[in-house]
């Protein structure tokens, strides 16, 4: 069960100073991708990208990373931004603090960045405190999003995804898609034409900091 369009009423449940848009005002849109870097799928967003002029923003598995080090130095050169999304994927809620926060400074001597988006968007309240308090040159922030593709559902059509995430995605909206072997029948249709529709509306897409 997921929801494609972040209801308000669930952000109230968490600490304010979490981030789940930008600002309204501008034509901007916040292009996210979780659980890379890998081959095949990492390279084809690259290339879409390109195409677009657009900048994005990768939250990088540390496992990933040290598997497909040429990859994440490929997003770095080409001008992306890092996030640390843990080092194996953790959920928080079936977590305890001290695993999961030094899986994420394990990530963070890879990843040096200074956001963090955790996996399944599940974080209990005392990890937020716990991250926050973190002693690391970087002050990480929290980032969720507002749209969520669903391309990681297989039972989701491509042609559905590409229609949540059309009708959803507003100024300052962060989208959340996935460069994983399982999202990539997904993207792979819906990355391409999204951009396209968005572009032709006027849109810049850029990556968070």
């Amino acid at each position: 069960m997921y929801l494609v369009k972040t209801p308000w009423l669930l952000k109230k449940f968490y600490p304010k100073n979490l981030v789940w848009n930008n600002s309204r005002a501008e034509k901007i849109i916040y292009l996210t991708f979780d659980d890379g870097p890998i081959p095949i799928v990492t390279p084809f967003v690259l290339e879409i990208l390109k195409k677009f002029n657009a900048k994005a923003t990768f939250f990088c598995i540390g496992e990933n990373i040290n598997k497909h080090p040429q990859i994440f130095e490929q997003l770095k050169t080409e001008g992306h931004a890092i996030g640390n999304h843990t080092y194996n994927h953790l959920n928080g809620w079936k977590s305890d603090n001290n695993t999961y926060i030094n899986n994420i400074s394990k990530c963070q001597e890879l990843t040096q960045t200074n956001i963090f988006r955790p996996p399944y968007g599940r974080i209990k309240k005392s990890q937020i405190t716990l991250i926050n308090q973190l002693k690391i040159e970087q002050n990480l922030k929290i980032i969720m999003w507002d749209v969520l593709s669903g391309d990681f559902d297989a039972q989701l059509s491509p042609e559905k995804c590409l229609k949540n995430v059309l009708k959803h995605t507003e100024n300052g909206s962060v989208v959340v898609f996935h460069d994983s072997l399982k999202a990539f029948d997904r993207l792979k249709y819906t990355l391409p034409k999204a951009l396209a529709h968005w572009q032709a509306q006027g849109y810049e897409f850029r990556s968070i900091h």
